[in-house]
């Protein structure tokens, strides 16, 4: 019993990089068994008997990797150091990201699709300059929402990105919605354009913003370069995906109106519900309005902190639909206190260089 305890004990451990260390124990033929690579992460343990590198012809690459081909596609597609280098919530927040990505894709093909035959695509009596002009129309509406939005929104989408995602996403289903439904209403076409355009380019700034403030959020190793450059990756993987089965779709729905709208609203709920999931499994340890606001209340009520977990939980996902709490920095000391007794309270037992005050009054 103690021989094999003894072959089974860790005889070294190698780490390369930000990636995760490995161990390597002694097989029963005096080999090395190495832990294969990157697998604990996707719930595979187990050692792996290899030769030395440079010795009876060893091959290249890593020493020990159980699958070459996967190590090559995690090399491709996932930042370098996975899963070291990124949060823990990477991995679940980019499954159900590719989902929405590729279920937007098909309803994107469906909206390019009407707008493309509401324009005139296919029809002889089409004029090519009342096509441009309507076009024309369509993206300068757009720009001035792009720049208005950014305006007045522009401060508010890092703190809540979460919400500001969900909201980027389900209004970009409304967007594609409008434009399926323009050639139906031909007098009203290029009025309808042009607010789905609107509505795109500001999915564009909120979504690009809060993929930023994301991204910040994921790359633990300050790595944002790398974790934006494979997430493209995966988004550009995923839309080649989305057009090839849009090539096998348009025709057979290209005929039939009310079946490519019915696509049209089964696309979306699959979009809107992976966006939920993707949005819901992210774990941001700092604090905004809305988190800050349960993590005080939960406080008042119980005298315990919430976890980050518990927090990201507890948050809701739609914007302006938690009670807004009323918060103020820098206020002036007089405004807080009266009274002697009152500044003796509040700094009773306070170590730190700043005061934080509860008014209830305010706040319930």
């Amino acid at each position: 019993m103690a021989d094999d305890a003894s072959l089974e004990a860790p005889l070294c451990s190698e780490q390369f990089g930000s990636g995760a260390a490995r161990s390597c124990c002694a097989a029963a033929d005096g080999g090395l068994q190495w832990e294969a690579w990157g697998w604990r992460w996707w719930g595979f343990s187990g050692p792996v008997t290899v030769k030395p590198e440079g010795r009876d012809g060893g091959g290249e690459g890593a020493p020990g990797t159980a699958s070459p081909l996967l190590s090559r596609l995690l090399a491709v597609f996932l930042p370098q150091g996975f899963p070291d280098s990124v949060s823990p919530d990477y991995l679940p927040y980019q499954l159900w990201d590719s989902v929405q990505a590729f279920a937007s894709s098909l309803s994107g093909s469906l909206a390019t699709h009407a707008v493309l035959l509401g324009i005139g695509v296919g029809n002889a009596k089409a004029s090519v300059s009342a096509a441009t002009a309507t076009w024309l129309v369509k993206d300068s509406t757009g720009m001035l929402g792009r720049i208005v939005f950014a305006w007045w929104k522009g401060s508010k989408l890092d703190c809540n990105a979460k919400q500001w995602r969900l909201f980027a996403d389900i209004l970009n289903d409304v967007a594609m919605f409008l434009e399926i439904m323009a050639p139906v209403y031909p007098i009203c076409f290029t009025m309808i354009v042009c607010t789905s355009n609107l509505a795109k380019c500001i999915v564009s700034v909120a979504g690009g913003a809060t993929r930023a403030a994301l991204t910040m959020h994921q790359a633990r190793r300050n790595n944002m370069a790398d974790v934006s450059a494979k997430d493209s990756s995966q988004e550009t993987l995923v839309n080649l995906a989305g057009l090839l089965v849009s090539l096998l779709m348009l025709p057979l729905v290209s005929d039939s109106p009310g079946f490519s709208l019915g696509c049209f609203f089964l696309l979306t709920a699959l979009h809107i519900y992976a966006n939920y999931r993707a949005v819901r499994a992210l774990v941001i340890e700092t604090l905004n309005e809305g988190r800050l606001w349960l993590v005080l209340k939960h406080f008042l009520q119980s005298g315990e902190v919430l976890g980050p977990t518990s927090a990201n939980q507890m948050e809701p996902l739609w914007t302006g639909f938690w009670p807004s709490v009323s918060l103020s920095l820098g206020v002036p000391l007089h405004c807080l206190i009266s009274s002697v007794f009152e500044l003796q309270q509040l700094v009773e037992g306070h170590q730190e260089p700043y005061l934080l005050h509860w008014d209830q009054s305010k706040n319930d």
